[in-house]
């Protein structure tokens, strides 16, 4: 049969090996920025951008979307092209799935420092972004398909079915969480509140790491464990249940970061019960990966590809024995909130997708390049500090998890807590944020050697050139099963089939979780006295989303003695139907605020914003200066509350009208209460006077920042009287 000649597009994949890179330094120097932020919170106390709330977010899209993202991208151009024998579908998508990604990023790069965020886990970005990210996504998945009805190859191998997958899941997931309805440029609220915006989160957030860290990583490793060890894989069955099992079950798994919270308790059971058979296909990947290394232990000594491989798979394999034992009530009871959960996560990122992705990278940089490793001892180097970061990153969080949630729920014999004074939990595990901040420079260390071997790889090697290759055309053959041919056999020359079925596997979960919850009103109940927030308690609430106090601060009580000795009255469903979006929280590096309201005076929560340490000495948390002088722009209130109105929230026309003259009114009234403080009026006033001195514009107080945030806290929790609620 005669044979075709085409190119690999080989600067697609180099575009992207070099943004894995750059984005991976940048977003894992951040991480490190914010992890001395713990332990030296006053380096950012007067630079807005630079603060934990605000870069905290910008660290996590720029691992999980900047460097594993492009890191995704750069595998899969690579693999694709070779498994199906083709070039890419189209140079033009390509490279806009290239640039426009990278736009993604640098746009995202600007926006959370600026505070425009809508808070959601894995999902902060607001709404022009994610327009752009969907477009982009669409523009990869056309490609994607694209190549594979032009293949030369048959039968679709397994890590191009994992491919699919994550395409047509990260797609359903990003449109259907970020359903918003803008109000400017920058601001948008959810379509979901409370309750049902905290399902419809967490079934987007745990399918994230789901279907945008975990499935195209296991393509990744089905194809390139496999070409570095030269072997074939283990088991093509189990290859088979794997993916099925898995893209099956992972999908209904989101409600266990809900457990013991207002959520409906089907819903959490559910969450359980899915999450706890996430175990086995999750192992049977692990095992299917390390089993093809059988019998060629001695490459793998001699190999830094596949040392960071091995490691990354076990990685894999802790994280996904873990996370279905975290989701088991009685375990959850004790790790959520506390660092636990970041060990957790980081056990995930640094081995499992950070280890990965150099092993991928140190396999393709010599092969594409046709050259040798500049230094196998400084990718041996890199991978020895890696590893010893990872230790160092996560037993360390570890002991602080386990510390943690013994001191928050140990009580005296006379029956109140040890430690009534939340502070005095954090203070006991700080020597372990300073392991961790150690454990995070040895990483970076690594990476930043791990670069170094690359770029001096390259200035000595050849001029990289799209690679020829040849394959016989794909001959047409009947779209029935042939004889002999099993279903799957039948299915993995079926792209479109294959793609049809993954969505059906994927779709079952979240309409069967999400839509009761939505559209059945039973499973929300509703609380009479709780009203939605007066127009300065919402500009309030927006800055507390802007700076990201939801970062270190949860607003979920869970039904635990602990926690109503510490906090009060556990939350109900009912006390959050106004929230867009809902602010629960996924750690508590400070405590809960549900139940703030009236706890403390105006003058404590100005004092407390300004400088921590004056009310809470030995505090961790960063100060907001900014928030006590600069004036707030409170010009789109109505267009936030015709938005909401929109949405369901019974604002009225006289409410929206009367917004400016009611936000005047309940400004004065904290204003005089801060004139209380006889420290406050002395600096007021002094202040003032500088003022008229300079010639500069003085801001009156009640015109604050601070003021309507001070609102927002003051309402907290304000809404029900446990004793009188009148529940309908």
């Amino acid at each position: 049969m005669e044979k075709q000649q085409f190119y690999y597009d080989n600067k697609i994949v180099r575009k992207f090996l070099f943004a894995t890179l750059f984005w991976g330094v940048i977003g894992m120097v951040v991480g490190l920025w914010l992890a001395y932020l713990f332990l030296f919170p006053t380096m950012s106390n007067e630079i807005p951008w630079l603060s934990f709330g605000r870069l905290r977010p910008l660290h996590t899209n720029a691992v999980i979307f900047a460097f594993v993202g492009n890191a995704i991208f750069a595998g899969v151009y690579y693999s694709l092209q070779r498994l199906l024998k083709a070039r890419m579908f189209s140079d033009f998508l390509s490279n806009f799935n290239f640039w426009g990604w990278q736009l993604i990023i640098l746009a995202a790069a600007i926006t959370l420092p600026l505070g425009y965020t809508t808070s959601k886990e894995y999902a902060e970005l607001e709404w022009p972004i994610d327009i752009m990210i969907a477009l982009v996504w669409v523009a990869f998945g056309v490609n994607m398909i694209g190549t594979l009805l032009r293949r030369r190859q048959r039968h679709i191998y397994v890590a191009i079915w994992f491919y699919l997958a994550t395409f047509v899941t990260v797609a359903v997931l990003h449109i259907f969480n970020n359903l918003e309805l803008p109000v400017t440029m920058f601001k948008s609220y959810s379509v979901y509140a409370g309750v049902q915006d905290a399902l419809v989160q967490w079934w987007y957030g745990h399918n994230a790491v789901a279907f945008f860290l975990t499935t195209p990583f296991l393509g990744l490793m089905y194809y390139f464990v496999p070409k570095a060890a030269n072997r074939p894989v283990y088991s093509y069955r189990l290859s088979i249940i794997h993916f099925w099992s898995l893209i099956f079950i992972y999908i209904w798994a989101g409600p266990h970061h809900l457990l013991y919270t207002a959520l409906p308790e089907w819903a959490q059971n559910l969450g359980v019960v899915f999450s706890v058979m996430l175990v086995a296909p999750s192992w049977g990947g692990m095992i299917n990966g390390l089993l093809t290394l059988r019998g060629a232990w001695d490459t793998v000594r001699e190999s830094p590809t596949l040392k960071f491989m091995v490691v990354a798979i076990t990685g894999y394999g802790m994280a996904t024995f873990e996370g279905p034992m975290l989701s088991l009530k009685n375990v959850n009871a004790i790790a959520h909130f506390t660092d636990w959960i970041i060990a957790h996560v980081h056990v995930g990122a640094l081995a499992w997708n950070g280890f990965l992705a150099f092993g991928m990278i140190y396999y393709i940089v010599p092969k594409m390049w046709k050259t040798n490793l500049y230094s196998m001892r400084l990718a041996n180097f890199h991978f020895w500090i890696g590893t010893l970061g990872i230790v160092f990153y996560a037993l360390p969080l570890y002991v602080a998890g386990f510390t943690q949630a013994s001191l928050w729920k140990q009580f005296n014999p006379d029956g109140t807590l040890t430690y009534g004074n939340f502070l005095e939990t954090v203070t006991q595990i700080m020597p372990m944020y300073a392991l961790r901040a150690v454990g995070g420079t040895l990483y970076l260390i690594g990476v930043l050697a791990g670069v170094y071997n690359v770029i001096k790889t390259l200035q000595t090697a050849p001029k990289l050139e799209d690679e020829l290759a040849q394959a016989p055309a794909l001959s047409t053959i009947s779209s029935g099963r042939l004889q002999g041919e099993t279903l799957h056999t039948w299915l993995e020359r079926k792209p479109v089939q294959m793609t049809i079925w993954a969505t059906v596997a994927i779709l079952i979960g979240g309409i069967v979780q999400i839509v009761p919850t939505i559209f059945v009103k039973s499973n929300i109940p509703t609380i009479s006295s709780v009203k939605p927030y007066t127009p300065l308690e919402l500009e309030g609430r927006d800055l507390y989303i802007r700076e990201g106090c939801v970062s270190c601060h949860s607003q979920m009580i869970r039904p635990f003695r602990s926690e109503v000795e510490r906090y009060g009255e556990f939350a109900k469903a009912g006390e959050f139907v106004y929230d867009r979006p809902f602010l629960w929280g996924s750690k508590r590096t400070g405590p809960d605020l549900l139940r703030l309201g009236g706890k403390y005076s105006d003058n404590w929560h100005f004092n407390h914003m300004y400088d921590p340490t004056s009310t809470s000495p030995g505090s961790i948390m960063p100060a907001y200066p900014w928030l006590t002088r600069d004036k707030h722009d409170r010009s789109n209130i109505e267009a936030k509350m015709r938005g909401l109105a929109k949405l369901g929230v019974p604002y009225t026309e006289e409410d929206i009208v009367n917004a400016h003259k009611s936000m005047e009114e309940q400004a004065q009234k904290i204003e005089k209460n801060l004139y209380n403080d006889p420290d406050f009026v002395k600096q007021y006033e002094a202040s003032k006077s500088r003022a008229e001195k300079e010639g500069k514009e003085f801001v009156p107080m009640k015109d604050r920042e601070i003021v309507a945030l001070i609102a927002y806290l003051q309402r907290l929790g304000t809404d029900i009287k446990i004793k009188t609620a009148n529940a309908e």
